[in-house]
């Protein structure tokens, strides 16, 4: 089990790298159309439409490795008055909850994806870009999401166990801002 976090946790890790490096391409287009436009006068056409993609890409893409990492936002109230193992169990309800959550998000970012496959949907902007290709990304970035909710819920079974050698557990800060 322990090997199946790590793994997880690892894809997790790539999968915010990859999501960094589409955000360091959507701000070389936007720079670029900065540059064009003030410089040359002209447009790229491109930079609206490919900066919305990545900017979608690298969201979903992020999530896996944001929930890793105890990114996202979380109201604490509840959690500071419970003890410890109830915090742990409450924390992994809630993992299973988003779990399940996931497993409805994947599921229907994958009929999204599929209907443009199956349609060869392009989109309508000059580029008429095949929409399955930027669209792939969301049904792969739930499916991590989903990934990273169930390595959270074993990690909270090994903590119950106090078996979590080798394991990168990221416990909550009571300070503000982390």
């Amino acid at each position: 089990m322990k090997k199946f976090i790590r793994v997880i946790d690892g894809v997790s890790g790539l999968s915010g790298w990859i999501s960094g490096i589409m955000m360091a391409l959507a701000l070389i287009i936007v720079v670029s159309e900065i540059v064009v436009r003030t410089i040359f006068s002209k447009t790229l056409y491109i930079s609206d439409e490919y900066s919305g993609y990545l900017m979608a890409m690298l969201t979903f893409m992020g999530l896996a490795y944001t929930l890793r990492e105890r990114g996202h936002i979380r109201v604490m109230v509840l959690t500071h008055s419970l003890k410890r193992q109830t915090r742990i169990i409450y924390d992994m309800v809630c993992m299973l909850i988003g779990f399940l959550f996931c497993v409805g998000l994947t599921w229907y970012t994958f009929v999204f994806f599929w209907d443009s496959v199956v349609n060869k949907t392009l989109s309508m902007q000059i580029t008429e870009t095949y929409l399955a290709i930027p669209q792939a990304f969301l049904p792969v970035g739930s499916f991590l999401f989903l990934l990273q909710f169930l390595s959270e819920f074993l990690k909270g079974v090994k903590v119950l166990q106090k078996d979590t050698e080798g394991l990168n557990i990221m416990e909550e800060s009571d300070e503000l801002g982390r």
